[in-house]
């Protein structure tokens, strides 16, 4: 004697298949959210199958509609200094503090130049500082 189920609706088996492939592609994206280094390895993400069913007006027979939707992590901010600032003649200048503290120069790990707080190479500074330095102490003969 076999026993039938009473309910034969297996999810790996809806639509041929294609549930348990939306499924899958759902998980997969949820995974590959996971092991970005770009998100939080803390926040939950969901996973979420909303099963609709449509039945006629018998009963006797049901439209179903199967939605799988995902809840990622965002990608997570990248924090940074931006210094403000206003020129002699009032224009507004803005940079990325890119020595830690205002004011204090820094070697760059990538060319090894020295650079101002706001990346500049101090030696171009330099240059230009000496072209509008007025030396007040120098005697003339």
């Amino acid at each position: 004697m076999s026993k039938k189920k009473a309910i034969n609706f297996d999810i790996s088996e809806i639509a041929d298949g294609g549930v348990q492939v939306k499924l899958n592609r759902a998980l997969q994206q949820v995974a590959d959210n996971i092991l970005d280094p770009n998100t939080d390895p803390t926040k939950k993400r969901k996973v979420q199958l909303n099963i609709t069913l449509a039945p006629n007006e018998k009963r006797d027979a049901s439209d179903v509609t199967v939605e799988v939707k995902t809840t990622l992590a965002p990608e997570v901010g990248v924090p940074t200094t931006m210094l403000l600032g206003r020129d002699i003649s009032g224009k507004v200048h803005v940079n990325e503090l890119k020595s830690g503290a205002p004011g204090q120069t820094y070697i760059d790990p990538d060319d090894g130049k020295a650079k101002t707080d706001t990346g500049e190479p101090v030696e171009e500074v330099e240059k230009e500082e000496k072209r509008k330095v007025i030396d007040l102490q120098k005697q003339e003969n």
